[in-house]
């Protein structure tokens, strides 16, 4: 039969549904694979869809399934043109995938485990169907990656660029205010760019929605980046708008008011509205047809450089059957590696320090850190003859995982569904985290955060996870302990002040925590 012939035969049978003999047994094949990596790597797919399913942020991803299927459906008539064709060297993107997997799961970066789930089910494709395949299913490939929840990291920095907009449109129309990190203060009253009001949601969903609407209605690249350049400043801006006119309403009407008209149209459908106008405004240069898959098998076909690459090929049973290999000895090494944990401690006390007497007074505000997981946890106050006055956190984790991450949201000086709001955040120069909090709309306090694994002290969350992942990595278990520096600011107190005398009397750090935390 004619070259010419045979495709077109393999595409009426694609269009008709019905699945070329071609493709049959390499697409058993890879269901199985699949059904193995669903199988040790359900924990991350059933967190994602928890994430998809109870977090408005990622309800949109609730949909790219759907889409996922759609984009595969439409290239069906081309993709049958095409003879799978199981690839040696593709078992290294496995390998790689479940390396990025087995690296989240010990050092519980949800991020990552998940990513590293959704990349080795494309990896998969890549090893049992071949390049040439996987070159016709780039996008709804690259696609998949969407599925993994991300935008909670942007959310500090996000409420910032809010802020800035807010204040900006604010003093612009004429109303007095005042910015003190997220907060504004006006003539009507204090208002807060919340996390909730830090626009995350809409961005993360414009961004997906941005990328298919660039595959699926432009050619030119030009065009594309142009059309997600606007998707990604649009919700900025927008966010930033929709804040200032809350306050703007505000001054008129009352906070009750422009909070209640906030919620009911600057809510999704101020978004809606503001969606409708960036793709009307794109419409006029879609410059691709509705009906064409985004591929050509054709072309892949006569793609001779690919050839070089099939090369490796072999057969399908073989590379499933070495791929579902790996697999377990991947799932092994992490069931092994996050079963480590630190030998308890029996002695774990808040220390005298010298020039510092520990007292029982309350603060005004209650102030307790969260370390959910810790095995152990010490609260207390100091005072010295100057009249500063420090509160002092400590946590001891024996292991990380689970619930039991100290650098997460939620854990530490921040503790949510409490009166305290996050005002501002940095670095010190000595490398710990310090966090500004505000509460009641008068006290203001700052706290300094360190965690200390090993011989590390760092404030940086990804510092403390990279050091977790190196002992696990290598079968070590070591304790980690946080250590939290909080003062109140007073008139005659600057709790930055206090802090640096406070830690000038316990002398380095890491070793003084060491000392707490030592086994007697």
């Amino acid at each position: 039969m004619p070259r010419e012939a045979a495709l077109g035969s393999l595409s009426d049978e694609a269009s008709r549904g019905i699945i070329a003999p071609t493709w049959r047994g390499p697409l058993a094949r890879l269901g199985l694979l699949w059904s193995a990596i669903l199988l040790v790597t359900y924990r991350d797919w059933l967190t994602m869809f928890d994430q998809w399913w109870n977090i408005s942020t990622y309800n949109h991803i609730l949909l790219i399934p759907a889409i996922l299927a759609g984009l595969a459906w439409i290239r069906r008539g081309e993709l049958a043109k095409i003879t799978p064709a199981a690839w040696w060297p593709g078992l290294v993107a496995f390998a790689g995938a479940l390396l990025l997997w087995f690296l989240g799961r010990i050092g519980e970066i949800n991020t990552f485990s998940q990513l590293g789930a959704v990349a080795a089910m494309q990896a998969a494709v890549l090893a049992v169907l071949g390049p040439r395949v996987t070159l016709g299913l780039i996008f709804p490939l690259g696609y998949a990656l969407f599925l993994v929840p991300f935008g909670d990291e942007l959310v500090p920095a996000l409420q910032m660029m809010t802020a800035k907009i807010t204040i900006a449109l604010t003093e612009w129309s004429g109303v007095p205010a005042h910015i003190e990190g997220v907060f504004i203060d006006t003539p009507a009253g204090l208002f807060e760019v919340a996390e909730a009001c830090s626009g995350v949601q809409f961005l993360v969903a414009m961004v997906a929605l941005g990328v298919l609407v660039a595959q699926a209605c432009f050619t030119s690249w030009v065009r594309r980046a142009l059309f997600l350049g606007l998707c990604l400043a649009v919700p900025i801006v927008a966010n930033g708008i929709r804040a200032w006119g809350t306050i703007y309403i505000a001054q008129s009407q009352g906070i009750e008011f422009a909070a209640g008209f906030d919620h009911i149209f600057y809510g999704w459908i101020f978004f809606a509205i503001v969606l409708a106008i960036v793709l009307g405004a794109a419409w006029p240069y879609f410059d691709r047809a509705p009906d064409d898959p985004g591929i050509d098998a054709g072309a892949l076909l006569e793609t001779h450089w690919i050839d070089r690459f099939e090369r490796f090929g072999g057969s399908v049973t073989p590379v499933t059957a070495a791929g579902a290999a790996l697999l377990l000895g991947f799932a092994l090494w992490t069931s092994i590696a996050t079963r480590l944990e630190a030998a308890p401690v029996t002695h774990f006390v808040l220390p005298q320090v010298q020039g510092w007497q520990a007292i029982d007074d309350e603060p005004e505000l209650a102030w307790q850190p969260q370390a959910t997981g810790a095995d152990h946890r010490l609260l207390g106050r100091y005072r010295n003859e100057a009249g500063q006055t420090v509160d002092i956190f400590l946590a001891r984790y024996a292991s990380l995982g689970g619930e039991s991450d100290p650098g997460a949201p939620g854990e530490g000086a921040l503790v949510p569904d409490t009166p305290w709001r996050w005002m501002s955040g940095g670095v010190d120069d000595d490398g710990a985290k310090v966090d500004q909090l505000f509460a009641l709309g008068r006290i203001r306090r700052m706290a300094f955060t360190w965690y200390r694994h090993g011989d590390l002290l760092t404030g940086s969350p990804a510092d403390l996870k990279f050091e977790v992942i190196k002992d696990r990595f290598t079968m070590q278990a070591r304790p980690t302990t946080m250590l939290i520096i909080s003062a109140v600011e007073a008139p005659s107190v600057d709790p930055a002040v206090a802090i640096a005398a406070f830690i000038e009397s316990t002398g380095p750090l890491g070793p003084w925590i060491d000392r707490i935390a030592e086994r007697r």
